[in-house]
């Protein structure tokens, strides 16, 4: 996933649930998110206006400040546009391999250039507004991405119940903290290795969704 999450385009206002327009609106609207990711990429959250967006777009300003309002609002509308695609993990045939797909396509957006990605990532700390879309996005990509734990279950490579968020958040992790905490350069290796550690973990249990407690029965003792 990528777009700040799990496989996502950084090709990304209004919830998900919102019906898109069509027509010259749509267009647009593709023509907005496109200049700002551009000049996100270029200039970063401090350099983002909505000016500077408008002229790269080749539309009036006041078309930008009615629909979108500010830079949050712009930045809201990029995450938001990456809920609208199609895009499923790679089924590899076991769990190792798909956790590993993953990975590396995390690391191949986030080490695009221009940065696109790891300056909406900046920018989610800067704008409210951007943190809460972004907050959304990441809730879309995980959810898609539990199909990967399913299908480990189904081929027998790990016992139900299994808390699939969690391992899911355990393998994409490093990449993240290598990335853009550290800051330091991508590693190739890193992908597969923090795959590697979490499958051996989950086959362990350690990713054991634990049932809840059972209710006393009626009357007590």
């Amino acid at each position: 996933m990528t777009a700040t999450g799990p496989g996502s385009d950084p090709e990304t206002a209004s919830p998900p649930t919102r019906r898109r327009p069509g027509g010259r609106t749509a267009r647009v609207r593709t023509q907005i998110l496109d200049a700002v990711r551009a000049e996100l990429g270029e200039h970063g959250f401090d350099g983002l206006t909505v000016d500077g967006v408008a002229a790269r777009a080749g539309v009036h300003r006041t078309t930008v400040y009615r629909r979108w309002g500010d830079v949050g609002g712009l930045l809201a509308d990029v995450f938001d546009a990456a809920n609208d695609d199609a895009w499923q993990p790679a089924d590899t045939g076991s769990l190792e391999g798909d956790l590993t797909a993953l990975n590396e396509e995390i690391q191949s957006a986030m080490t695009a250039r221009p940065p696109v990605m790891a300056a909406l990532i900046a920018a989610s700390f800067r704008s409210e507004q951007a943190a809460r879309a972004q907050r959304r996005l990441w809730e879309d990509r995980y959810r898609r991405c539990e199909v990967v734990v399913d299908r480990a279950i189904r081929r027998g490579e790990l016992r139900p119940p299994v808390d699939a968020r969690r391992l899911l958040v355990a393998s994409t992790a490093p990449l993240y903290h290598q990335l853009v905490l550290l800051g330091t350069p991508a590693d190739p290796e890193l992908p597969a290795h923090a795959a590697r550690a979490i499958t051996l973990a989950a086959s362990a249990g350690a990713f054991t969704d634990p049932s809840p407690p059972q209710a006393p029965p009626p009357g007590g003792g």
